[in-house]
């Protein structure tokens, strides 16, 4: 049986459902980006690798550290770079890491989405579904501009009892009811600091209580709030330990300052924003975002059990 994951001095214990400490742009700093989260509270980190180039970063970042929930995925962005063999790597890495979810899969139809053939995005992205199926996984799904098409395909694909975390939900309300009906969780980020408050009200008021999660999307989605300041992402000592790891993102990592990357312990900002909008206590929806995240991510062969966290 999974050990609970200790308590911190905070008041309060946080999930955060949807990360990438394997980024180029923190991995050289993140076990002291998990140690600072870790005493504010934030008991779990379900990291989420993109592409085959960091699926082996994940693996070694959930072996280093017990709090991580690895999830192994390709997403929309990187389709076009998938080796002919990419599927049986994938099946590889969830053979070799039982307690892994999947994720983060997808669509985008945003503005870097569009350059990359939609019929390939969706063909990659059933794939995974119906690995996640097989396998008895939840899945992280991304989606911009593309919401449409996700409720088609889940509902072609489904139902998936195992659950689908719609990460950073930035949907509209109207959406929800059909994506919660297929086993949707509605994953929350900072990014929603940036919706018009009364869409983005309307939209948390649609969602079930027993479907919220609470998210950082690390490094990118810093919350910005009038008169809210977030701990900074120390510097690395060198740049070149963070760009060895995802070519990819290199461009990235040389041209995006600290001062612009986000962090799990920021995740009691979104707690905050969310909770305010909600108008319910931010005690009361840590707790119930936290154990909503822990039934998501308590699958067979998981790090986490419910019955391990109970207070």
């Amino acid at each position: 049986m999974a050990q609970a994951p200790a308590r911190a001095a905070s008041a309060v214990r946080l999930f955060d459902a949807h990360c990438h400490l394997q980024d180029p742009r923190v991995v050289a700093v993140a076990p002291a980006l998990i140690r600072a989260a870790t005493a504010s509270g934030v008991a779990r980190f379900a990291v989420n690798g993109t592409s085959e180039k960091d699926w082996h970063l994940v693996k070694q970042m959930a072996e280093d550290h017990p709090a991580v929930v690895p999830c192994f995925g390709l997403h929309p962005w990187w389709v076009p770079e998938r080796s002919p063999d990419w599927m049986d790597s994938l099946r590889r890495f969830f053979t070799e890491t039982p307690e892994a979810a999947v994720g983060e899969i997808g669509l985008d139809k945003g503005s870097h989405g569009k350059t990359i053939d939609f019929g390939e995005q969706v063909e990659v992205f059933q794939r995974q579904l119906e690995l996640a199926k097989e396998l008895e996984r939840p899945v992280s799904v991304h989606c911009v501009r593309a919401f449409g098409d996700l409720l088609e395909i889940l509902k072609q694909a489904g139902p998936f009892p195992a659950g689908v975390l719609v990460h950073s939900y930035m949907g509209s309300a109207e959406m929800v009811s059909g994506l919660a009906n297929l086993g949707c969780y509605f994953s929350l980020s900072g990014f929603l600091t940036g919706m018009k408050s009364t869409k983005a009200k309307q939209m948390l008021k649609s969602i079930p209580l027993d479907r919220i999660l609470l998210e950082t999307d690390a490094p990118d989605a810093l919350p910005k709030l009038d008169n809210v300041s977030v701990p900074l992402v120390p510097v690395p000592s060198s740049d070149a330990d963070t760009e060895k790891h995802h070519k990819d993102s290199e461009s990235q990592a040389t041209t995006v300052s600290n001062e612009s990357l986000n962090h799990p312990e920021n995740i009691h900002t979104v707690l905050k924003f969310v909770a305010s909008l909600l108008e319910m206590p931010e005690a009361e929806l840590a707790e119930l975002s936290y154990k909503n995240a822990t039934k998501l991510f308590s699958y067979p062969g998981s790090k986490v059990h419910p019955e391990a966290e109970a207070i």
